[in-house]
């Protein structure tokens, strides 16, 4: 399976980010799933794919070419896909991806995911969406997607495929049953 991970070029404050997104990659290769991600070496990015690759993960990096010139890219990968911007770089994730997890990140992760949950919600993709919801972290996005439902603009149909997993074997579960 390809498994699209979402996450951010930063490291984060938090030793627990570090720790869970190399469990992450080393459950990507033991398991035999490959690792699509944003092909940077930077942050977290980089210790979920040189865990994955540490795990035998076969790893496909899409980075635009801007963060190539930039000196971004992680040697090493079984691919990288160089794109021209942000907006393709997207798009060639969702079609390589057969599951979605955003790990906690920025605004560009809240923004790639975001666009994975309106095509699960249109039903424009049948993959599961998982918010890695480590320490709570997605706590409040949750919390607005209940609002949501209770104000009438949305419905546990739309939602249908959208799950938050608090661990690692919460993961697991969600795409074992996927």
């Amino acid at each position: 399976m390809n498994i699209t991970v979402y996450l951010g070029a930063n490291y984060g404050t938090d030793p627990a980010l570090q720790q869970a997104v190399r469990e992450l990659g080393q459950w990507l290769g033991q398991s035999g799933h490959t690792l699509v991600y944003g092909g940077s070496d930077s942050g977290l990015m980089g210790v979920l794919a040189r865990s994955a690759m540490a795990a035998g993960a076969p790893t496909i990096g899409v980075e635009p070419q801007f963060f190539i010139d930039e000196g971004y890219a992680l040697d090493g990968l079984t691919q990288l896909i160089v794109t021209q911007d942000m907006t393709e770089r997207k798009a060639k994730m969702i079609e390589l991806g057969d599951a979605f997890i955003a790990f906690p990140g920025g605004t560009g992760t809240l923004e790639e995911i975001t666009e994975v949950m309106s095509k699960v919600s249109l039903k424009h993709l049948a993959a599961p969406c998982i918010l890695y919801n480590l320490n709570g972290y997605y706590d409040h996005l949750k919390a607005l997607l209940g609002h949501m439902i209770e104000l009438g603009l949305s419905t546990p149909d739309r939602q249908q495929g959208i799950y938050f997993a608090s661990n690692l074997a919460e993961i697991r579960q969600i795409l074992s049953e996927a």
